[in-house]
């Protein structure tokens, strides 16, 4: 337990500017007294820690001091390798530098562990965002560029709501949620933060202007837009039949669904009460009902219809 928390004091001292002992041990759950025989058995060790009093005081680790690769078991380097290749399937980096990069990885790895490595490779992790053409990819490209040179940008931008909008925008960073690329951004249009679907982005121009990066960092503006919102659901009684069982089990909690006797699935469950949710019961098409609530299966009757209308028999 003790070499387990003295590495973690020291990935974390690594990984931060300084840290007051009364956090390291609020997080590593020990006392303070603890602490301190840590760090001390630390610098004992030869791991250069130096101490700062006063209010901004705490501990840090000198700058010209590194990790060596005896600090990463075999087992951390084939999840990172793992992991590296994940983030490789999204072609966020060029196919160059994550060949050199894995390379790297693999040259820890000593010749006696190289079989056990080779047999690590049993998790893929596949985020491919892109279609099938370059148009994505140049859009990536170009945003990324534009994020590191701090550029403005300006582009035409389809929202939720099939509203189109010319934009000027600074530029933060770029992220994967969902299988899409998002890019975050302050928009000089609406005056505060912004998140933009990469897919709905039109007619991109990189300015010639420079900004200054604001203070909110992308981990920030990530956790902004992904905080819990106070959604108004309304409760539901499906009943999937057919193919449609299958995707049920897809989309709902194995304790939402009850299997009935005729084999059909019974699922109680409750959605965000929005528009979406009749374009997402419809992809099931004849092979799900609505038992409740009554107004939602009137709505969902009323777009079948409307649609039915788009194609009039001849």
């Amino acid at each position: 337990m003790k070499l387990e928390r003295l590495m973690a004091i020291t990935i974390l001292l690594l990984n931060r500017k300084r840290v007051q002992a009364q956090e390291l041990a609020e997080r590593l759950e020990v006392s303070l007294r603890t602490i301190y025989r840590d760090l001390e058995s630390l610098s004992l060790a030869g791991i250069p820690i130096v101490s700062y009093t006063g209010t901004e005081g705490g501990y840090e680790i000198m700058e010209s001091f590194r990790l060596d690769r005896q600090m990463l078991s075999l087992d951390e380097l084939i999840v990172l390798c793992t992991a590296l290749r994940g983030l490789q399937s999204t072609q966020a980096p060029t196919p160059a530098n994550m060949d050199r990069l894995l390379d790297k990885v693999g040259a820890l790895v000593s010749q006696a562990e190289q079989d056990r490595f080779a047999d690590g490779d049993q998790i893929l992790i596949d985020l491919t965002p892109w279609r099938n053409n370059g148009a994505e990819r140049t859009k990536y490209e170009s945003l990324q560029k534009a994020v590191q040179d701090k550029k403005l940008i300006s582009f035409a931008y389809t929202d939720g709501k099939g509203e189109e909008t010319e934009r000027l925008v600074e530029p933060m960073g770029l992220a994967l949620k969902s299988y899409s690329w998002y890019l975050h951004g302050y928009c000089l249009s609406r005056e505060d933060y912004r998140i933009f679907k990469l897919s709905r982005i039109r007619t991109l121009e990189v300015q010639p202007e420079s900004f200054e990066r604001r203070a909110m960092t992308l981990s920030m503006l990530n956790e902004r837009w992904t905080a819990p919102r106070t959604e108004r659901t309304v409760d539901l009684v499906l009943r999937f039949t057919g193919e449609s069982k299958v995707h049920a089990s897809d989309y709902f909690d194995e304790k939402e669904i009850e299997k009935q006797p005729d084999g059909s699935l019974l699922v109680r469950t409750a959605l965000p009460d929005e528009k979406w949710m009749i374009g997402f019961l419809l992809r099931f098409r004849t092979e799900v009902l609505i038992l409740e609530p009554a107004h939602l299966a009137a709505a969902v009757r009323r777009t079948a219809l409307e649609i039915a209308a788009l194609y009039p028999s001849s």
